[in-house]
């Protein structure tokens, strides 16, 4: 089965692996390692961000939350990207709730230190305003495929992104949380995780997803995948080594 397309892996953070070395270690410095708990909360919509998160093996989403208590996903960041966009572009206040999907570790490195070393840094900040550029492909994406994709190519395309950042086959899931992150009603993510089981495509038992075979994933999932991943790989090459 081919294997997931997010680089370096685990454990490791694309654009920390993407600074030069001097930018790097500024930035490490201030860092401390931590360990996200599956499930909890980062921070929540309209109260200000105390910490960037650089995952590396954490995947967190950013979910836009409805008055009457319905979700969905605006986008979901893995070991190639940061939480924190909006102090990027000069915002102190998180526009949505920032909630961690699947546990594991993060480098986290508190508000101020980091505005600190964007402006002593051009190199640090042009690396993240380039991620933003991506975040944006992201969420614009997400937006025009929940409006215009079926349920099945939806699924698809979050599943192959969980498998890039998880850098395994089989990982923990719910129909109950799919359908929150998608915005949809439970027993439609239910149809539609049957469809990709019949097809050979994954395998769901007891709340852990496997998949079975990424490439018909590929072929099923909505071309907003790929759109996603060539940004990624356009506005954020890694340097050779890395690869």
């Amino acid at each position: 089965m081919a294997g997931p397309q997010g680089r370096p892996g685990p454990g490791h953070n694309r654009l920390l692996a993407i600074l030069p070395p001097a930018s790097r270690e500024r930035l490490l410095a201030s860092c401390e390692l931590v360990n996200l708990e599956m499930h909890s909360i980062l921070v929540r919509a309209g109260d200000p961000i105390d910490y960037v998160y650089f995952p590396q093996s954490a995947v967190i989403s950013l979910l836009i939350m409805m008055a009457d208590g319905s979700s969905v996903e605006s986008a979901t960041i893995g070991f190639e990207g940061m939480v924190g966009a909006p102090l990027v572009l000069g915002d102190e206040v998180s526009p949505y709730d920032v909630t961690v999907q699947l546990g594991g570790d993060a480098l986290r490195i508190p508000a101020a230190s980091f505005r600190r070393l964007m402006d002593e840094d051009p190199t640090l900040r042009s690396v993240l305003l380039r991620y933003v550029e991506v975040l944006l492909v992201q969420m614009a994406r997400n937006t025009a495929c929940n409006r215009l994709h079926d349920l099945e190519e939806r699924l698809a395309r979050w599943l192959l992104h969980i498998h890039d950042w998880v850098w395994a086959n089989r990982f923990p899931l719910t129909h109950e949380f799919v359908a929150r992150m998608l915005g949809v009603r439970r027993p439609s993510v239910t149809v539609a995780a049957r469809s990709l089981a019949r097809a050979g495509l994954i395998q769901y038992r007891h709340g852990r997803v496997t998949i079975r075979d990424r490439e018909g994933l590929e072929d099923v999932a909505c071309e907003d995948y790929v759109i996603v991943r060539d940004a990624f790989e356009r506005l954020l090459p890694l340097p050779p080594e890395s690869t």
